[in-house]
């Protein structure tokens, strides 16, 4: 494993047990209700789970633009605590399947106690890398993630194993961190920024052209907002200095194909 990897793991192992609050430093700037609210989910949503699913590291809700159907079979990519897994699972219904895939032993431990806790019996969570997920060919309706495959080093690569796993027709949505303007360097210096999605963050051409070169179609941005105050609060500098520079995209794609 990278020792960018590693290092993910285990901060966001850190997370999971409680140890520390927020991405990047030991206290949050705001709670896990407040960031909710602030990136799109209502407050049904948000008291739909069990406390402690929804640890606040999100940047955006792929669950609202993914228009999940009844029997549909949804992954998760960085599943976290479960949060977006388990709205998932409300929306697919007993007949559906939700899979969270994490690389953090941790969390999916936590994810599958509150699953436990939810009484959701149309989900599971697997220990895996999302460069390489432990998941069948062509078995997956829908495929989302928040704000994590930033954290991957190789996203062309994820990108190719979404359009893997997905069934043809089937769908990606997903809310991610990228650059509209270089970081500036004292961002770049800051150890925080990596776990934070900063420094892992690429341009938005870069990414997009990395959904369309992995056999993906009908790409398009459907949402957008300026993340620099989402991030500021996480690294402890003024806000200007990443106005205009962060976004927060979600992103929708499909695989080709006809999907029944």
């Amino acid at each position: 494993m990278s020792q960018q990897k590693e290092w993910v793991r285990e901060r966001y192992g850190e997370i999971a047990t409680g140890k520390r609050r927020g991405c990047c430093g030991d206290a949050s700037c705001c709670g896990p209700a407040v960031t909710g609210e602030r990136i799109g989910y209502r407050a049904e949503e948000l008291a739909a789970v069990p406390e402690g699913a929804n640890l606040g590291l999100g940047c955006g809700n792929p669950v609202a633009l993914a228009s999940i159907t009844p029997g549909d079979t949804v992954l998760d990519l960085g599943s976290g605590a479960g949060f977006d897994a388990l709205l998932a699972a409300a929306r697919v219904g007993p007949k559906g399947w939700v899979i969270g895939v994490d690389l953090t032993p941790e969390m999916v431990e936590q994810a599958r106690a509150n699953a436990a806790k939810a009484g959701a019996n149309n989900i599971e969570f697997r220990l895996g890398d999302i460069e390489t997920l432990p998941v069948e060919d062509a078995c997956v309706d829908l495929v989302i993630s928040n704000c994590v495959i930033n954290l991957t080093p190789d996203k062309a690569k994820v990108f190719r194993e979404i359009a893997r796993v997905l069934r043809p027709g089937g769908r990606m949505a997903i809310s991610d961190l990228v650059l509209d303007k270089p970081l500036p360097e004292k961002v770049v210096r800051d150890d925080r920024s990596y776990c934070a999605c900063l420094t892992g963050a690429i341009s938005r051409r870069d990414y997009l052209a990395a959904v369309e070169k992995a056999g993906l179609v009908g790409v398009g941005v459907v949402s957008e907002a300026d993340a620099a105050e989402l991030m500021a609060g996480d690294l402890g500098v003024p806000e200007s200095d990443l106005r205009g520079v962060i976004t927060s995209i979600s992103v929708t794609a499909r695989k080709p194909g006809d999907c029944c």
